[in-house]
């Protein structure tokens, strides 16, 4: 099962990043993962947070926001752990749109974060070659 994923988009400007990790702390959400992609004149912050559909509700009046599945994967701290990912996803002609990573709770532990065009096969593919994937429920730790 994929992870539901928080996609806010803020203006370019002072304050406007605090304002949002402000108002998801604040509803008492745990950001367990985040990244910042910006544009000319905006950026979009992508999160995994615990309860996302809560916080979606309590924040979308107030911020340009969007849920998007997207996959994790678990992978070791070890070199090569990344490549025999993506060669599972690339034999399964999946194609990646982006990506970002995260540590786990082990202290050899982490996850990488996709959206892939193809959710299902990916997640298939993925759990057929023995790499564990997450589920929103197992944020909610």
């Amino acid at each position: 099962m994929a992870i539901t994923q928080l996609s806010m988009f803020l203006n370019n400007q002072p304050g406007q990043l605090i304002s949002a990790v402000g108002a998801i702390s604040g509803a008492g959400a745990n950001i367990r993962a985040m990244s910042i992609a910006e544009a000319n004149d905006f950026g979009i912050l992508r999160t995994i947070v615990s309860e996302p559909d809560r916080i979606y509700g309590l924040l979308k009046d107030q911020f340009l926001i969007a849920r998007n599945q997207v996959l994790a994967a678990r992978m070791d701290d070890r070199s090569g752990a990344l490549h025999a990912i993506l060669t599972v996803l690339n034999e399964a002609n999946v194609n990646i749109e982006y990506m970002y990573a995260f540590t786990g709770t082990g202290p050899e532990e982490a996850y990488v974060v996709f959206r892939v065009n193809d959710l299902e096969s990916a997640e298939q593919m993925l759990n057929a070659a023995g790499i564990a994937t997450l589920t929103d429920q197992s944020l909610k730790l």
